[in-house]
């Protein structure tokens, strides 16, 4: 027997499991015959790839058993099973399930921390809230040897050789005084119809003399919707997804003609806790004939629609099709175009007949659909529709539609604002011109914005135009500001280098200045003028001709003020256009000279 150490992350997190989600702890059950679910469900596929394993013909199960007078509930499958490593690197270590981030995410909410369970991997761990010890005894499919696995859940664990009859998974629990009540086959029974009735695989009760089958071995998604109630929606949606919440929208599809195949897809009320992690892909299950054969293909759907969970089952595959070919099959490709259309048509449905539901999905999921724009090109107008937007003028979000149909008469472009942070953009100065003339502009502040609005150019015909860019003019009459001549030169001379130019303003109304961008789209709060030379080329100090500060400044060169009180004037007037845009000066050390020198002056002065 080998004796070993819990990683201290488990530790931390088999006492979090244990007490803090308590209250909830008849989940250990659903957890289980989950991953047992899925042991068969890999073995089953393995063996039509390997044939260096004899066994074919499995009838494959899930038994329950309980011992009175031991007070164990047993649960056992036929599985793929375990190696020794395999039990250690599992149940010992759980780096890769992002333990950490686990702890992170608490938040005292048990309903909302029970969620957190099955999308981080860790469900295994509930036991230990019915247990006080617990042995795993497992045979990988293929090995000679059987493998045992014991721990009280409290800091560390051991293993042995093992012994099991056949390949697979026996886990017996030792149950607490307060968890006898999973002694009781009839408890036993209503947590199948709860939790796992749609179990692809037969549960069987062992009675010592008779084996009681306990559900339906229900392949849901090849049900008639009629025959599905809302309760079996939800229990499946939860086992896919490996969640508690409820699934926000539900389609149950399929399609037959050219390519034929089932599909029970859902999108979540909760947004994933690994939605913009860079490694996550699609979690959709791909079954062939009911046969299990990857939750890893990125093929089934476009990366910017990965939040949907759920299956697709199609017949026009070979079962023995590997992951590699997969990826080029002509098929998958028809299935993916089908499916990307059927998800964004009821997405479109939604908006159109639930617009404050649809606001919920928008809250959760825009940002990751908005990739939809530079990854799926075709699929524009669609997106378009759905995409959800603060402004301005209007409280709350509003679609595009609405941005056009209140637009004014003499409105050619539909005006927005890039940035990251939406109080700091509503205090842009760029905006003061838009206010002034009751314009409305659209506050784009997901990252994701930069790109595609670039991208997009228009909506029913009404381009897309930055309220940063160089060419645009609030003004309906010509400006007759040609006296700022000299101090515009002035600017010119003493920023060059730092400013393509210095213009005059029809967009700033009580601000004295603002940066403006020649480049279309340019989005100063993303760049954050970090790359000083390439924003050279770019950035135009526009300085507004009826602000007080600007005719001051004037003055001093008509009467031919010293040129270094100018100076100090220009460069704090240059930082004062960063501070409006929320952006560091560049010497703050300096600023705050220039700053203190002309505080002094104006006391000197009274």
């Amino acid at each position: 027997m080998s004796e070993y150490t819990f990683q201290a992350e488990v530790s931390k997190l088999l006492q979090l499991v244990t007490h803090h989600l308590y209250s909830n702890k008849e989940i250990f059950f659903r957890e289980l015959i989950s991953n047992a679910s899925d042991a068969c469900d890999k073995l089953r596929h393995l063996l039509l790839t390997n044939s260096d394993l004899a066994e074919k013909d499995i009838k494959y199960k899930i038994t329950l058993a309980v011992d009175e007078d031991a007070k164990t509930l047993i649960i056992e499958d036929n599985g793929i099973g375990m190696t020794r490593q395999e039990l250690i690197a599992s149940l010992g270590t759980i780096a890769k399930s992002g333990t950490a981030q686990f702890l992170q995410k608490l938040t005292g909410d048990t309903k909302k921390d029970t969620n957190l369970i099955g999308q981080y991997g860790i469900g295994f761990y509930t036991c230990f809230m019915v247990a006080s010890e617990v042995e795993v005894i497992s045979l990988r499919a293929g090995k000679k040897e059987a493998h045992k696995w014991t721990s009280n859940g409290i800091d560390s664990f051991s293993v042995e050789r093992g012994k099991l009859e056949h390949h697979g998974t026996k886990i017996i629990l030792y149950l607490k005084e307060d968890a006898q009540e999973y002694l009781s086959p009839l408890r036993l029974k209503s947590l199948v119809e709860k939790y796992s009735e749609h179990i692809a695989f037969s549960i069987v009760l062992n009675n010592k003399e008779n084996e009681e089958v306990l559900n339906e071995e229900l392949a849901l998604w090849l049900l008639p919707k009629k025959e599905i109630t809302p309760e079996q929606y939800k229990s499946f949606y939860q086992h896919v997804s490996h969640t508690y919440d409820e699934p926000w929208f539900t389609l149950h599809t399929k399609a037959e003609g050219i390519i034929e195949y089932a599909a029970l897809l859902f999108i979540p009320s909760n947004r994933p806790v690994d939605l913009f992690n860079a490694e996550r892909r699609n979690r959709l299950k791909l079954y062939i004939k009911r046969v299990f054969i990857t939750d890893d293909c990125e093929n089934l759907f476009p990366s910017y629609l990965r939040f949907v969970r759920g299956i697709v089952d199609t017949e026009d595959l070979p079962l023995n099709i590997s992951r590699e070919t997969l990826q080029f099959d002509p098929r998958m490709s028809k299935i993916k175009s089908s499916l990307t259309k059927k998800v964004l048509d009821s997405l479109t449905k939604k908006a159109k007949e639930d617009s404050k539901d649809y606001l919920k999905f928008w809250q959760n999921f825009g940002a990751i659909l908005k990739e939809g724009f530079y990854e799926e090109f075709a699929k524009e107008e669609e997106l378009l529709f759905l995409v959800r937007v603060k402004s301005t003028l209007r409280e709350g979000y509003i679609s595009l539609e609405d941005y056009v149909t209140h637009m004014k008469d003499d409105q050619k472009e539909i005006f927005y604002l890039l940035g990251d942070d939406l109080s700091k953009m509503l205090k842009s100065p760029q905006l003061e011109g838009f206010h002034s003339h009751k314009l409305n502009v659209l506050l784009l502040s997901d990252p994701i914005d930069h790109f595609w609005v670039s991208q997009v150019y228009s909506y029913k015909d009404r381009p897309f135009k930055s309220v940063t860019e160089e060419d645009l003019n609030l003004n309906t009459e010509k400006s007759g500001d040609s006296h700022l001549k000299s101090l515009i030169e002035f600017l010119e001379k003493h920023f060059q280098g730092k400013v393509k130019k210095v213009r005059i303003s029809t967009r700033l109304k009580e601000s004295p200045v603002c940066f403006v961008s020649s480049r279309q789209g340019q989005n100063f709060y993303l760049t954050g003028f970090i790359q000083e030379k390439q924003n050279t080329l770019t950035r135009i100090l526009e300085i507004n001709p009826n602000h007080q500060l600007i005719q001051n400044l004037l003055s001093l060169i008509e009467t031919e003020g010293t040129k270094k009180s100018l100076e100090e004037m220009a460069d704090l007037l240059y930082d004062q256009a960063l501070i409006l845009e929320g952006l560091p000066v560049t010497d703050s050390q300096l600023f705050a000279q220039r700053l203190t020198s002309l505080m002094s002056s104006q006391l000197n002065a009274v």
